[in-house]
């Protein structure tokens, strides 16, 4: 069983009931295993596009899943709660954003998914709650644990302040 990180986010409609559901949906999914969920916490878009602030959580979990199998059932789960892919807008508004950030130490930069997700290191609204279930975590290409890297990306969010 390898141990994967999966961020979820939402800022349309029931925002925490989109987040629970889409938990409820992956315990239920054979061949993966919910370990723990964090806190949903409320954060602020990202991207230039106006609209409103999300609820965003982590959930790690155990796997036997290939990495592709675990990418379509997140998105079998996001199409479950009205997400349409490809998005009309690049990070515009949506009922479910469901994303694969790590699989154990697995690295793919040339497929889908790409892992570890390519932009987790710089989002505090990822790093934030995964350092709550798995700050001891390490990202498999940058060598630093969940908890280095929360530290650094809240460095960099206060040098551009």
């Amino acid at each position: 069983m390898e141990t994967i990180a999966i961020g979820l986010g939402s800022n349309l409609g029931d925002r925490q009931g989109h987040i629970e559901s889409a938990v409820q949906m992956l315990a239920e999914t054979e061949g993966l295993t919910v370990h723990a969920h964090s806190d949903w916490i409320e954060t602020a878009p990202v991207g230039d596009v106006e609209q409103g602030p999300y609820l965003n959580g982590t959930v790690l979990a155990g796997t036997d899943l290939s990495p592709e199998t675990v990418l379509e059932r997140l998105h079998e789960i996001e199409r479950a709660h009205g997400r349409v892919r490809p998005d009309p807008v690049r990070w515009g508004p949506r009922t479910l954003d469901l994303d694969l950030l790590l699989y154990g130490e697995r690295v793919i930069d040339d497929g889908s998914p790409v892992l570890p997700h390519p932009r987790m290191h710089e989002r505090l609204f990822v790093l934030e709650p995964l350092a709550q279930i798995a700050p001891e975590m390490r990202h498999p290409v940058l060598c630093r644990s969940i908890r280095e890297l929360l530290e650094a990306a809240r460095a960099a969010s206060l040098e551009c302040s």
